[in-house]
Order: structure tokens, then C-alpha cells, then sequence
């Protein structure tokens, strides 16, 4: 069984994975290529990701709802890196590399895609955000959100939950403020952080 170490992005704890299992990563596309990389991705057996939100757009006669990639310039793949699916991602139309220095190293934890999967399905409002990768992690325990993860942020009174990713540096955010949270991790929290999860 091939294995590697690697530092896993959420908890920078010395992990031990096994490199012929599949996991999620990022990879570039090239500028309004992210449909055509994706559709060649799946034609080829790929697991792929997506991530779409509707916009509306305004022409001279008419308005219109279009699909739009929620992050400029990627998509996510599933694959065993060290399996021939890695050059069968790099050689598709528009991809133009995997995200990382070291991209073996550099994959995606399920629980983040799945997160912003939950969101799109349901349907929810979000907009960007500036990247984060510390602070409160949260998990939503009701509603249509229920099993969410994010980073918790208070803005004015205002709860809201900050879902990253990583590899690509992005954000996105989405308002908390009919949902009921648990922390993630059991690690000792402020008085500060403690009323804002409340």
C-alpha cells in the first residue's frame, strides 16, 4: 500500500494518508473554461465539481437567468492522484494545471465540498467573502443546512457562515441567523466566542 505524510490543511496535525485513495482537489481552468473542462471531465469517467450559482443578466431586450461558476477560474475533481486519471484531468479541454505546490499533497477534505454541495442544493444566498482559515469552526444542527460546517463570524449583531476552501483560497458566506450551531472541535472557547454561539 503506497502512503505519504502530509499536513492536513484544517488541523496542520502530521497525518498519515493512503496517496492510492481518491480525494478531492482543485484544479485551474483557463478563463470561461470551467463548463467545458467540467463536461469533458465527466464524458471521461472524472468525478467532478462544479459549483454553479444563478445570476441574473440584463439585456437591451430582454433579462435573463444564467449559471455562472461560483469560483472564477476552478473546478474539483476525485481521483486518486497517482492513478492514470491524473493526466486524463491535466490533458482536458481548458484545465490548465492542479492547484498547490506540492498537488498530490494538496487535497480537499470531504466535508468542505460537501458543504458548499448542501448549500447550492438547497438552494441558500450566498455571496463571497474574504478567505478564511481560522476562528470558530461551527457545525449547523437544524434546518435545511443541518450538518453544515463553516467558520463562524459576528458582523454587527449579524450570525454568519463562512464555508472555505483551502487550495484555491476562497470564501463563501451565508446568514446563520435562523439556525441553530454546535462547535466542531472540543477545544475550550472565549466568553466571546461562547455568546456568539448562542
Amino acid at each position: 500500500m503506497n502512503t505519504t505524510q502530509v499536513v492536513n490543511i484544517d488541523s496542520s496535525a502530521l497525518t498519515t494518508i493512503d496517496v492510492a485513495e481518491p480525494h478531492w482537489y482543485a484544479v485551474r481552468t483557463r478563463s470561461r473554461h470551467e463548463k467545458l473542462a467540467a463536461r469533458e471531465l465527466n464524458a471521461h469517467g472524472i468525478t467532478v465539481f462544479l459549483p454553479l450559482i444563478s445570476s441574473e443578466r440584463q439585456w437591451s431586450d430582454r433579462r435573463t437567468s444564467v449559471e455562472l461558476p461560483l469560483f472564477s477560474g476552478y473546478a474539483f475533481v476525485r481521483i486518486s492522484f497517482f492513478s492514470p486519471d491524473r493526466i486524463r484531468v491535466l490533458r482536458a479541454t481548458g484545465v490548465v494545471s492542479f492547484v498547490g505546490q506540492t498537488p498530490a499533497d494538496t487535497w480537499i477534505p470531504d466535508e468542505q465540498i460537501e458543504s458548499i454541495r448542501t448549500v447550492l442544493a438547497r438552494g441558500i444566498s450566498v455571496k463571497d467573502h474574504p478567505f478564511l482559515n481560522v476562528g470558530q469552526r461551527v457545525r449547523v444542527r437544524n434546518g435545511s443546512l443541518s450538518g453544515v460546517e463553516g467558520i463562524l463570524v459576528a458582523v454587527k449583531g449579524s450570525r454568519t457562515l463562512v464555508i472555505s476552501v483551502e487550495p484555491i483560497q476562497r470564501s463563501l458566506c451565508i446568514s446563520l441567523d435562523d439556525y441553530a450551531i454546535d462547535p466542531v472541535e472540543d477545544r475550550s472557547c472565549s466568553a466571546t466566542e461562547q455568546a456568539a454561539i448562542r
